[in-house]
């Protein structure tokens, strides 16, 4: 399997480009996560923004490259945005967890985006929507440099790296990310140095969905030019054991999710010799291990400590 995966520069290719979108949706359950909030949304906010990329790129097809690719990675930002902006409001202004919240936004998500596909944007015969613009496509890093050759790992993966960047100086650096830090650490004394704890709510609900929409660019303007249902192959609930097992570091975010990039193409690439099924148990089990001996050197070092 791993002689498959990174043994040529074609395998390297596609375990990067599987990573992307869990990068981006791993970041965005993080940084939910900082502000003391659990996202189950990222798979609907990625839906409707990788939706919405499509309907700009073959809306806007007049537009040259310099303005369409930057009008298709915003929209999806903020249709993902908006999305999990009212699992954040609902939170906010009523109380409601947002776990139910962002659970069933993600039904919602999909029900509204199928019926848009399947009854307005259908090509015939088909279960995705027109192809957009050539110049909404990202480029591909096999026609940049040569390398990756036939893989579609593109451009979106810069953009992934660069969110972990701004995320990870919004944490550490901003008054902002101080906020969101000290709301999710303990909310009583946020609102005791008289935070605006709703308003933090929201903005980073705001933020994770933004990020968890910029997964859902990836695969339209990246890869597939178009939106086709099921596209997703789960990376929004993925996600969440990404930043669980990198335990909200963006940096480690990246190293998680090429290791989920190595676990998700090799499960194709042994699927002659061994069921898919096994690779996907095999998973499962990683991930368990992994939590389960973090948790176990956790309580024995505070225990060492006290």
């Amino acid at each position: 399997m791993f002689a498959d995966t990174l043994g040529n520069s074609y395998g390297i290719g596609q375990v990067l480009f599987k990573a992307t979108p869990l990068i981006l949706t791993g970041l965005s359950v993080a940084f939910a996560f900082r502000a003391g909030l659990f996202n189950i949304g990222a798979e609907g906010q990625m839906t409707v923004g990788a939706f919405a990329s499509a309907w700009a790129g073959f809306t806007f097809v007049s537009l040259p490259w310099v303005l369409l690719i930057p009008v298709c990675i915003a929209s999806g930002f903020l249709a993902g945005a908006l999305w999990a902006a009212i699992a954040g409001y609902l939170k906010a202004r009523f109380g409601s967890h947002e776990v139910i919240n962002t659970i069933m936004l993600n039904f919602i998500a999909l029900a509204m985006v199928s019926y848009l596909v399947n009854n307005i944007y259908v090509v015939p015969a088909t279960i995705h929507t027109p192809e957009i613009s050539p110049n909404a496509v990202l480029l591909r890093f096999d026609a940049v440099t040569g390398m990756f050759k036939g893989s579609p790992f593109n451009l979106s993966f810069l953009i992934a790296i660069a969110a972990c960047i701004i995320i990870f100086y919004i944490n550490k650096e901003t008054r902002f990310g101080y906020r969101v830090n000290t709301a999710g650490f303990n909310i009583n004394a946020a609102e005791y140095a008289k935070m605006n704890v709703k308003r933090i709510t929201i903005s980073a609900m705001v933020i994770a969905g933004g990020l968890a929409g910029l997964a859902g660019m990836n695969f339209v303007n990246g890869y597939k030019h178009y939106f086709e249902l099921g596209f997703s192959e789960n990376a929004g609930y993925v996600g969440i054991a990404v930043a669980l097992i990198s335990r909200n570091n963006p940096f480690a975010i990246i190293a998680v999710a090429v290791f989920f990039g190595i676990l998700e193409y090799g499960e194709l690439t042994v699927n002659t010799l061994v069921p898919k099924e096994i690779v996907t148990i095999l998973q499962g089990i990683i991930i368990l291990l992994i939590i389960t001996v973090t948790k176990f050197f956790d309580h024995k070092f505070r225990l060492k400590k006290a």
